[in-house]
Formats: C-alpha cells, sequence, structure tokens
C-alpha cells in the first residue's frame, strides 16, 4: 500500500509540474496575442498617417502650419496677443475615418420650430441713449 501511496505522489507531483508548465505557455501564448494585436493596431494607424501624407491638401496646411509658408500672390500675417507673443494656432485636420457623419435636423422639426417661434415672439429691448464701455475685470 505505501508503494502505491509512493508512486500516485510521484505521478501528482509530475502532473502538477507539468500541469504548471503548460498553464505558464498558455499565459505566454495569450501575452504574444494581445501584444501582436497591439502591433496590428499601430501598423494600421501609421498607414492611415502615412495616407494622410499623400493627401495634397494635408501637405499644404502642414507646410502653411510648420513653416509659415504662402501660396504665390498671398500675404502672410501673424496674430500677436496683449503680451506681444503670437496667437498659436489650435485647430487640426481630423483623421478622416474617425469624423463622426452627422445627420441633417429633419426638416419637420424646423418647421415646428417655426410655429413656436411664432407663438411666442421675442420681445424687442427698447435702444440704449448711451453706450456703456465694457469692463476689463
Amino acid at each position: 500500500m505505501a508503494v502505491l501511496v509512493l508512486v500516485v505522489g510521484v505521478l501528482v507531483v509530475s502532473y502538477a509540474s507539468s500541469m504548471r508548465a503548460y498553464l505558464d505557455q498558455r499565459s505566454h501564448l495569450a501575452d504574444l496575442r494581445a501584444q501582436i494585436a497591439s502591433t496590428e493596431q499601430d501598423i494600421e494607424s501609421l498607414e492611415r498617417e502615412q495616407r494622410r501624407w499623400d493627401d495634397e491638401a494635408f501637405l499644404e496646411a502642414q507646410a502653411r502650419e510648420r513653416f509659415g509658408w504662402v501660396m504665390p500672390g498671398e500675404t502672410s500675417y501673424q496674430v500677436i496677443g496683449r503680451d506681444g507673443e503670437p496667437l498659436v494656432a489650435t485647430d487640426d485636420l481630423p483623421d478622416p475615418g474617425s469624423v463622426p457623419e452627422e445627420l441633417p435636423e429633419a426638416w419637420w422639426s424646423k418647421v415646428w420650430g417655426t410655429v413656436e417661434t411664432a407663438d411666442h415672439p421675442e420681445r424687442v429691448r427698447t435702444p440704449a441713449t448711451q453706450l456703456e464701455a465694457p469692463s476689463n475685470d
């Protein structure tokens, strides 16, 4: 009986180490698949960026923004802030694939809006006799 228990114990230890190695390999395989998916996403984003650089309008916008280039016959202006420093443009061209499609407003909602406006017209204020300068708070 002791020999049988010893043999079963050796088999359990042997299979346990093999099972641990199997689970480690599955975990490693899952990590590699996640890395492959991440790399494929990076490749797709780089290909989108490359397609953007193939677009003439994007190239022209980048030349204007980065180098301040203008087309022949145009006059370049720089907008200066109150502190004397040039203002920085914040508009960027979005990726064409990420722009959501906006649906136009339905015609009947526009018509109903005019009915509601006709029912409640805005009150016209009396004109001011003197203009006040805005405060610089």
